[in-house]
């Protein structure tokens, strides 16, 4: 039979604009203030009160966020970072430009998230932080973190790129660890085309991540030209250009307003594709423990390629012909020529990492998405790995 093909390319990860985002960039636009002003502000206090921590800073990724929330707690050359290799490479890469060594443990197959009972034994003398990532939008097992970092006086600093709605056992993600990164590029659940979030209830982090961000002058743009007044500023710290515009800022303030909706209708189709796919060559993903939200970012399957006999990127490829646009989370960052020449990495050093590497496919999981494109993802996933 031959496979149907879609008229129109589904793009992976095409987040849903809506009209008051245009009109609010049409505006700030139009205000003449296009750097981080009044409305990067909004956004940070949105989502200070979304997450229920003290203090939120904006910036202009989650990288930014990972790299300035390790330089407040004092991690730099000579410090180790405990973490996973199944993630994007800015999680180990913030690690190295802090200075410190990132230290890989392996992670569980079913929640592909790092394997708690592993982490101990990767602590030494010179281990500074635990760095969990909540992958897919799944919540790792943060109470066993969190003994553990208690125990061996190490701080934790989640990155929840892939996390913004998610709860752990009742607590908000954002208000768990020492300090936690988020992520609104254009492909996440909330976006502003690039921009990122650290989230802490230290003030003086909170201090030190706002001035680092802003070449570590001792007062923002904002403050310097608002109507309260010019202010002299001193340069304390050789910082770094990590603010948020309040273009960026234009969009979150209504994404946000958005998010348990877009949420919902993320929720939805994935209960179509848990239903769809449940008797396909595949390992989906499990359901979260009591009282934890999921994030709902990536659907993930893990396709039993040894009983379809055919590859993951030929399932790719095939999906791909039919017009439908998938994704890859991830390859572990041990099999990546960098860390493999850097660290002396062998493909078996971490077997579930390199098992979910082979065998991964994010299928498109947007709250943009209509019925229709729904039906086409299950019709084409179907068709290739059922046969039918």
């Amino acid at each position: 039979m031959s496979k149907k093909r879609r008229e129109r390319f589904l793009i992976f990860g095409s987040p849903l604009i809506e009209e008051d985002e245009i009109r609010e960039v049409e505006a700030t636009l139009r205000s003449s203030w296009l750097g981080t002003g009044p409305k990067v502000a909004r956004f940070e206090e949105m989502f200070r009160e979304y997450t229920g921590a003290e203090y939120a800073l904006a910036l202009n990724s989650c990288t930014a966020g990972l790299h300035l929330a390790m330089l407040a707690a004092g991690i730099g050359p000579g410090d180790e970072v405990i973490t996973t290799p199944l993630t994007f490479c800015a999680t180990a890469n913030a690690v190295i430009h802090t200075g410190a060594l990132p230290v890989f443990v392996d992670v569980e197959r079913t929640s592909m998230n790092m394997d708690p009972n592993l982490i101990e034994a990767a602590v030494t003398p010179k281990t500074r932080a635990i760095l969990p990532v909540h992958m897919a939008g799944c919540p790792s097992d943060m109470n066993a973190i969190l003994d553990i970092a208690e125990r061996r006086d190490l701080f934790v600093i989640e990155d929840a790129a892939h996390c913004i709605e998610g709860w752990y056992k009742g607590k908000k993600i954002g208000n768990i660890g020492d300090l936690t990164c988020f992520s609104f590029y254009v492909t996440k659940n909330i976006v502003t085309g690039e921009g990122g979030m650290v989230t802490t209830n230290r003030e003086d982090w909170a201090d030190k991540i706002k001035m680092y961000a802003l070449h570590g002058m001792s007062k923002d743009a904002w403050k310097r030209y608002s109507d309260e007044g010019f202010k002299h500023y001193q340069v304390i710290y050789p910082g770094y250009k990590y603010n948020m515009m309040d273009i960026q800022a234009s969009l979150g303030i209504h994404q946000m307003k958005r998010v348990d909706q877009y949420l919902r209708r993320r929720e939805e189709i994935w209960q179509a594709y848990d239903e769809a796919f449940a008797d396909l060559p595949v390992f989906r993903p499990l359901p979260p423990e009591p009282a934890t939200v999921h994030g709902r970012h990536l659907y993930t399957l893990l396709i039993d390629t040894d009983s379809i006999g055919k590859s993951r990127d030929e399932v790719q490829q095939a999906l791909y012909e039919m017009n439908i646009g998938t994704g890859i989370h991830f390859v572990s960052l041990h099999l990546h020529e960098y860390y493999k020449k850097r660290f002396g990495f062998k493909p078996d050093d971490f077997p579930n990492a390199r098992f979910i590497s082979d065998r991964t496919i994010s299928l498109p999981l947007s709250a943009k998405l209509t019925d229709e494109d729904v039906e086409d993802v299950i019709s084409g996933v179907s068709e290739i790995l059922g046969g039918t």
